[in-house]
Order: structure tokens, then C-alpha cells, then sequence
């Protein structure tokens, strides 16, 4: 079956960087379109950068600039690197996968999530 699993998470002041990194399987990489989406407590799940399974990239106006997302399909691995980071980017962030050429805002398939805190 389709696994998702994410890695890179933690806590780091404003400013700073990180960078999430996602192993897929269970599936042919890259005939998956992926991305990324978050969700804090007590807010909206947000889509903020996904790949088509044609290589489309697209990101949330949120994170537009500062977040980078890219793919080492040697490695079934999706990465979100994330620069400038604000305390508002806070939030537990979710790897997902969908056998459509274009993301959906639901994905038929999500990780587990990695915690992100931005402290000011």
C-alpha cells in the first residue's frame, strides 16, 4: 500500500530554515502528483506547494518565495525546503500523494506529519 513518510520537523527561531523530506512507496514514483500541505490547531488545512505528476510546480501565495519544493525520484523521496521562516508558519506539516496528474485539495493519500515551530 501507499506509505508516506515525513522527516525534518523541529523548532527553530525566525529567520531560520528547514527542511522537510518525504519517502514515498508503495507506488511507481512520479506517476503520483505530491505536496504539502499544514494545518495548525484551530485553523484551516492550507495546500502550500505541490508538483504534478507532469512536474508542475504550484505554492500558496503564504509561502511563496521562501519554500521550495523538489524531488529526487531516485530516491522516491519529495522535499519542501523552507527558508525565512515566520512564526506563523507554525504548524504540523503533511506529505501527500494522489493518482491524479493534478493535486486535489484532498489527496487520496497522506503521512503522518511533522511538527514545525517557528519561535519569534
Amino acid at each position: 500500500q501507499v506509505q508516506l513518510v515525513e522527516s525534518g520537523g523541529g523548532s527553530v527561531q525566525s529567520g531560520g530554515s528547514l527542511r522537510l523530506s518525504c519517502t514515498a512507496s508503495g507506488y511507481t514514483y512520479g506517476s503520483y502528483s505530491m505536496g504539502w500541505f499544514r494545518q495548525a490547531p484551530g485553523k484551516e488545512r492550507e495546500g502550500i506547494a505541490s508538483i504534478d505528476n507532469d512536474g508542475s510546480i504550484s505554492y500558496a501565495d503564504s509561502v511563496k518565495g521562501r519554500f521550495t519544493i523538489s524531488q529526487d525520484n531516485a530516491k522516491n523521496t519529495l522535499y519542501l525546503q523552507m527558508n525565512s521562516l515566520k512564526p506563523e508558519d507554525t504548524s504540523m506539516y503533511y506529505c501527500t500523494a494522489d493518482p491524479r496528474k493534478k493535486l486535489p485539495w484532498l489527496p487520496a493519500y497522506w503521512g503522518q506529519g511533522t511538527q514545525v515551530t517557528v519561535s519569534s
